[in-house]
């Protein structure tokens, strides 16, 4: 069977959105801008020729089409989210990693680590943010910006000063062997010199 589905992005946009009746917190929920978010929810609303919200002054309102809808997606991305909870990654120790919108996964080689390191189970969650990270949906975040946070171990990921990509872990987790491993995978990958130019590297130790 062959489901016809809208974009799955402008679903939880939408989604999101209709939550919290406003593209901001939609927006910061889903680490992207209000403008993407609304964007979103214009190209999809297009798509299936139905208005879904109202857009008065400083309001957002469902309409009667948007109401009917929501419920029915959330319960669908509930399913989704419920039945991934109850798949475990192989390995012994679960490593939850978030990582920022704009990262590009393939840069992490996870296939290698996961074959290398095979008594850790690896789950990532793309886009996450600080706000994942401290409320313990992520043991460990690659963040963009500047890696200065009390209470956390800060390790940068790309070359040079200012904004960047970070290693990010609460300091009493910060060492222990599963995110250990990870950071000194990012290392090696470095000392090894096989990445290509194109590709950022973990430099050093920075720690805020």
């Amino acid at each position: 069977m062959t489901y016809i589905l809208p974009p799955l992005n402008a679903l939880r946009a939408f989604e999101a959105a209709a939550r919290h009746l406003s593209f901001k917190l939609a927006a910061h929920e889903l680490h992207v801008t209000p403008a993407a978010v609304g964007q979103q929810v214009k190209a999809l609303e297009a798509r299936l020729g139905v208005r879904l919200f109202e857009r008065l002054h400083k309001q957002l309102v469902l309409t009667e089409a948007g109401q009917a809808y929501l419920p029915e997606i959330s319960g669908g991305f509930r399913r989704i989210a419920n039945a991934t909870e109850k798949l475990k990654p192989v390995g012994a120790v679960l490593l939850q990693l978030g990582v920022h919108g704009s990262f590009d996964l393939r840069r992490l080689e996870l296939a290698e680590f996961r074959a290398s390191h095979t008594e850790i189970g690896l789950r990532v969650l793309q886009p996450a943010g600080l706000h994942e990270l401290v409320e313990g949906k992520v043991d460990v975040l690659i963040a963009r910006g500047l890696g200065h946070h009390p209470g956390y171990r800060c390790d940068r990921v790309t070359e040079g000063s200012g904004v960047g990509d970070w290693l990010i872990a609460p300091a009493g987790t910060a060492d222990c062997p599963e995110i250990s491993s990870f950071r000194d995978w990012l290392r090696d990958q470095t000392a090894e010199n096989a990445l290509p130019l194109h590709r950022r590297r973990l430099v050093g130790i920075v720690r805020s």
